[in-house]
């Protein structure tokens, strides 16, 4: 049938409503915006008993109006928040019930503990060993060799490392200044922390090295564990290709069914995040929510430090074009913080690169390995959060046994970058070798998420950084791109 509308009415209606949707997803914006100050104004109001009741209508306005934001389109991150939102409420509203729901965060914890040690194994091993597969792939990639990918190699685990540390000791220092985690009443039902063992540095050295590698797996002793599997990846990496191909192949599919099952338990993290914040606000009282507010604010303080003092110098030396390299990695970065996965952020990361200046060699071997063993931001989180938790439970650590506790974070965050939540299993582990106390742990992850966004972001940040510095100490970084 011959349409009877004029060429223009007929543009007019295969144009995409690009102004409508948009126009629709500011109205959501704002609405979960609005909920947000509802619910806070909320919880202010319920910590004066005359404003109770109209704190309790305050908070139910915020939760009903965020609902919808959430059922339009649901992700795991806003279920969290919202998780969080009602785990409050339930904790002021219903201590006593609140207090009794410590439970889903256990079992979620649980789940952590489980996957630590073969998730740490076949992420370290597969990323040790696979380096010697892509050196071969990429032989011929560029007009480079395999030397010339070796080198970039070296160049971005130096950079890597590097960074990495900075962020550990960046952290560390942070939460000494704050001193967010110290007055913080666990509960009376909680594991009491075991005392520290303070011990000379040669037997610090010598407990990194397993003697058994099933018992340092029973025990938690994850340090061993990462030590074990550093060892057994370079042990791997040595043999000749036919003889490293098979059990490389059995390691590589451990590592994605672990990171496979890291995402199906990760599922339960709203559940888990609101629990926890119920079971806190309900057994400790709305105070607790204070020393966790001051971690957060620590947390995003020190990023902002870490950005001057850290990359910002790295911009200025290597000579990366700021405006440039900001406008290219914005969106990625963007995607990152929403998401809280650098995964998410892979692709549209390795495109941005590549039309920054940066030659699809160089880029195809950075980002991956930096999805890998980056942790740019996520070491910031690492030493502050394991630190805030020896703070709250009320343990005196030597420097010795701080110093082994960041090695250990350095270590066994090897691998893991990429996956959601990942860093938390990292946590976990480390807590469990340095006998920190649950509960202490528990209390964080009512606030986890919010500082997931500013790990993964950062995260992105620092990929893309690596690439640029890189190419740049290669002499390919292009003078003209993105930007422009």
């Amino acid at each position: 049938m011959k349409s009877n509308l004029t060429p223009e009415a007929q543009t007019e209606r295969k144009r995409p409503r690009v102004g409508r949707s948009s126009q629709g997803q500011m109205v959501r914006l704002v609405l979960a915006a609005a909920a947000g100050v509802f619910f806070a104004a909320g919880v202010m109001a319920g910590v004066h008993r005359p404003h109770g009741q109209i704190g309790l209508i305050l908070r139910w306005i915020g939760l009903a109006a965020f609902f919808p934001f959430i059922v339009r389109r649901p992700s795991l991150l806003k279920w969290t928040f919202f998780a969080m939102a009602v785990g409050a409420e339930l904790g002021l509203d219903a201590p006593a019930f609140a207090a009794q729901t410590r439970f889903p965060a256990d079992i979620f914890l649980r789940l952590i503990r489980m996957i630590v040690a073969p998730l740490i194994f076949g992420g370290l091993v597969t990323g040790i060993a696979g380096h010697g597969e892509l050196h071969a792939s990429s032989k011929n990639a560029s007009a480079g060799n395999l030397r010339g990918v070796g080198r970039v190699a070296v160049k971005a685990l130096v950079f890597f490392e590097v960074v990495t540390t900075i962020g550990l000791l960046l952290g560390a220092l942070a939460i000494h200044i704050s001193r967010a985690g110290v007055g913080v009443a666990l509960p009376a039902g909680a594991a009491p922390a075991s005392a520290a063992v303070h011990t000379g540095w040669q037997e610090i050295l010598l407990n990194a090295f397993p003697e058994n590698i099933a018992q340092a797996v029973a025990q938690n002793q994850i340090l061993q564990v990462a030590v074990f599997s550093v060892l057994f990846g370079v042990a791997l990496a040595l043999l000749p290709e036919p003889r490293r191909r098979p059990l490389a192949n059995v390691l590589q599919a451990l590592t994605e069914t672990m990171f496979s099952m890291t995402r199906i338990v990760m599922y339960m993290a709203p559940l888990a995040a609101g629990a926890a914040l119920a079971y806190a606000v309900g057994s400790m009282g709305l105070s607790t929510l204070l020393p966790l507010a001051k971690l957060v604010a620590t947390y995003y303080a020190a990023l902002a430090a870490f950005v001057v003092l850290a990359l910002a110098p790295v911009v200025f030396i290597a000579r990366i074009p700021l405006r440039r390299f900001v406008a290219a990695v914005a969106e990625p970065a963007a995607i990152g913080f929403a998401t809280t996965t650098s995964e998410a952020a892979l692709p549209l990361a390795m495109e941005r690169m590549e039309e920054f200046g940066v030659p699809r060699w160089i880029v195809s071997f950075v980002i991956p390995t930096g999805y890998s063993f980056n942790m740019t931001g996520s070491s910031l989180y690492l030493s502050m959060a394991a630190l805030f938790a020896t703070q709250a439970a009320g343990m005196h650590l030597t420097a010795g046994e701080q110093v082994a506790m960041l090695a250990t974070l350095v270590l066994t965050s090897k691998g893991v970058a990429g996956v959601p939540r990942a860093v938390f299993v990292i946590l976990m582990g480390t807590a469990a070798s340095f006998h920190i106390p649950t509960a202490a742990i528990l209390i964080i992850l009512g606030v986890d998420t919010l500082m997931d966004m500013g790990r993964t972001a950062m995260n992105v940040i620092g990929n893309c950084l690596a690439c640029a510095v890189v190419a740049r100490w290669e002499g390919d970084l292009q003078e003209t791109g993105i930007g422009d």
